[in-house]
């Protein structure tokens, strides 16, 4: 038993499944308790310990969900093989919180819930977009706080996006998708950069441009950039949509932000660290018409000082994905790795199949193990 901080649902189960947090709605415990398993979840909001959470695995577990906020890496890989563990699987899409040369030396399949948070991370990312360049949380507190006196042609004076351009860094899903809201909402051209040029999405910016033309107006322009100084030089809104790596990490460094626009917009919904906070503390205090949005920190769940008291930064708590579909299919696809894995079903590799695995019913299959290949696991 993990303790008063953990519920247990099924108890009955032959299989321990330790589930760190508490995940939105009921779906992902069902899947679980019909693979036989008792699901043991942590019900605190803080972040816990690596120490903590290879107490929780104890001595028999066959098998963990874990955030993205965790650690999983030697310590809580060689854990979990020594309890028995034959699956982790992580909720969110992300994994570079986890050591997958660690799980797979051990043999433990790796999963993670890609294809239901693009959408949802590209509105966040839209939304912090203009809350940054309207400047909408400083005039709430204005207002909030009983000092408007009146309307004045001056008073809060943000930056229009509508047919200005609108860079984007990492073209995968999430920032393809953010391009497209912005190109088709408000008609602004894209540059963009990636190491994977993204074709799919120049053509449907430029069939997009063609429609605009057949209705009598101007056309929108896409740019593949040939790097990321390109993007931060040319655009008066950058969206962050990289994957973190050691070629990610500080991306957008004090010599970068130098390049931007002194009145551009900063929009990171990826990862903290692809950013140097404390480098862009220095920049919006030396540049006040310069606006950031940020979803995510280098050191979650604290900020870098300064940051907080930064009028021109509008900061949220990691809630990119946080719609209760999106969170709740996360939930599923987790709890479906596990279940998946312990019934010896193959593994999905197909992406577009994930949608199946939120209906009924669901593939008999895991819907995505990122290190399925190195175990040599078979597919579908």
């Amino acid at each position: 038993m993990t303790g008063k901080n953990w519920k247990v649902f099924n108890p009955s189960g032959a299989r321990r499944v330790v589930v760190t947090k508490a995940l939105p709605g009921d779906r992902w415990l069902d899947i679980l308790a019909r693979a036989d398993a008792r699901v043991e979840y942590g019900i605190e909001t803080r972040i816990l310990s690596v120490d903590e959470i290879a107490a929780a695995i104890g001595k028999r577990c066959d098998g963990a969900i874990g955030q993205l906020t965790e650690s999983w890496r030697e310590a809580l890989f060689s854990a979990l093989s020594a309890a028995g563990g034959a699956v982790y699987s992580n909720y969110a899409v992300g994994h570079d919180n986890v050591d997958l040369d660690a799980a797979t030396q051990r043999g433990i399949p790796v999963g993670n819930t890609p294809g239901v948070l693009t959408e949802a991370t590209a509105e966040m990312a839209v939304a912090l977009t203009f809350a940054a360049a309207r400047r909408i949380p400083e005039a709430d507190a204005y207002l909030r706080s009983g000092k408007y006196e009146g309307w004045l042609p001056t008073l809060f004076l943000g930056e229009m996006l509508s047919r200005k351009t609108v860079g984007v860094i990492g073209a995968g899903r999430i920032g393809a998708e953010y391009a497209k809201m912005m190109v088709e909402g408000f008609k602004m051209d894209l540059v963009y950069f990636d190491t994977n040029p993204n074709p799919a999405l120049e053509n449907h910016i430029r069939e997009f441009s063609t429609f605009l033309i057949a209705q009598g107006e101007a056309p929108v322009n896409v740019t593949c950039a040939s790097d990321v100084e390109e993007v931060l030089q040319q655009a008066d809104v950058v969206s962050l949509h990289p994957p973190l790596d050691e070629t990610t990490r500080h991306l957008v460094d004090e010599k970068r932000l130098d390049l931007m626009k002194k009145n551009a917009v900063l929009v990171n919904t990826a990862r903290g660290p692809v950013v140097d906070e404390a480098a862009l503390v220095v920049h919006c205090k030396k540049n006040p018409d310069f606006r950031a949005g940020l979803d995510v920190f280098e050191e979650e769940p604290e900020m870098k000082a300064g940051l907080n008291t930064l009028q021109n930064v509008v900061v949220a708590p990691h809630i990119a994905s946080a719609t209760r579909w999106t969170r709740e299919a996360m939930a599923t696809l987790a709890a479906s790795n596990v279940a998946a894995i312990f019934r010896g079903w193959p593994v999905s590799t197909d992406p577009s199949r994930i949608p199946e695995f939120l209906e009924h019913p669901a593939p008999r299959a895991a819907p995505s193990i990122v290190n399925a290949k190195e175990l040599g696991l078979p597919t579908l």
